[in-house]
């Protein structure tokens, strides 16, 4: 990238964060769909899926932390917890100290989402899209018109594309479009929801190199969920694989793949990949069966 990315502070969030050094703290998290819900909404015996189940994990301030698993393992699920965006059948979700149901509002200044979906008004531009988050988070106009160029720019957005419609952008174009409206807040903790699924081999390159220099340059707190394994290993200092909404190995990537080294008895470094087959007893393209994972 040729822009070094400027973030500003617009959103008032709590005082005294700097001296607390857990982004996110999980404690016994379980999220259930189904049964009684189920059957009040469609007058039939649900059945119950737990999508996650007693999870616990903690986030470090500054970290890259990834939430690994397969398509149906709980991973979107665990960070709609994290966002407010759902309510945890138990257990407890803190961020920064402040908990995500009884102190939803104070959580939501905090943070921002990005899903593999860009969820923009496709009709409206990059800039119209942005300045529309501006004003629904607060966020300072006049600031918000100087800073937005310079953070499309910084994801790899040329200037001259930045007036027109989202619609006649490409896919990946788009979901830097999203992140930048995510990043446009100066969140505290940024959640990223398999960002670059689907995405062109360039435009998933630009997004990491972007992450990363997020992490370098503004110590910024990220939890990353995917099933991109070669990713994972590129960007998390920290990382969880999740099967059947359980967290079954946690640790750094090169820690993992020693482990499975040693415990393989291989004479090659192998890949998280082959840590992922090992653990869960699946490939990554597998899917679950009905009612076995979540989101």
């Amino acid at each position: 990238m040729t822009q070094t990315l400027q973030l500003t502070q617009h959103v008032a969030t709590p005082a005294g964060l700097e001296s607390i050094q857990d982004a996110l703290t999980v404690e016994h998290v379980t999220k259930r769909f189904g049964g009684q819900s189920a059957v009040r909404i469609r007058r039939k015996p649900g059945k119950v899926v737990v999508a996650v189940d007693d999870v616990s994990l903690r986030v470090r301030r500054g970290e890259i932390y990834g939430i690994l698993g397969a398509n149906g393992s709980g991973k979107s699920t665990l960070i709609r917890v994290f966002a407010t965006l759902l309510l945890p059948d138990a257990g407890t979700a803190r961020i920064f100290g402040y908990d995500a149901v009884g102190e939803a509002a104070v959580v939501k200044r905090m943070i921002n989402r990005v899903s593999v979906e860009a969820s923009l008004f496709k009709k409206l531009s990059a800039m119209e899209n942005l300045m529309y988050a501006a004003r629904l988070y607060s966020v300072n106009v006049r600031a918000a018109r100087r800073e937005i160029p310079r953070l499309l720019q910084a994801l790899g957005i040329p200037v001259a594309r930045i007036g027109q419609p989202v619609d006649k952008m490409s896919r990946g174009m788009q979901q830097k479009v999203a992140i930048a409206r995510a990043l446009l807040t100066s969140p505290v903790l940024l959640l990223l929801d398999e960002p670059t699924t689907g995405l062109d081999p360039r435009s998933k390159k630009d997004v990491q190199q972007f992450i990363l220099e997020l992490r370098r340059e503004h110590n910024a707190t990220v939890v990353l969920t995917s099933h991109d394994m070669d990713e994972a290993d590129a960007l998390c200092d920290r990382l969880a694989i999740l099967d059947r909404g359980k967290i079954v190995v946690e640790g750094t990537p090169a820690e993992l793949k020693e482990k499975h080294r040693l415990e393989q008895g291989l004479d090659r470094e192998p890949t998280l990949e082959d840590v992922f087959m090992e653990v869960t007893g699946r490939r990554l393209d597998e899917e679950y069966e009905e009612g076995e994972g979540g989101e």
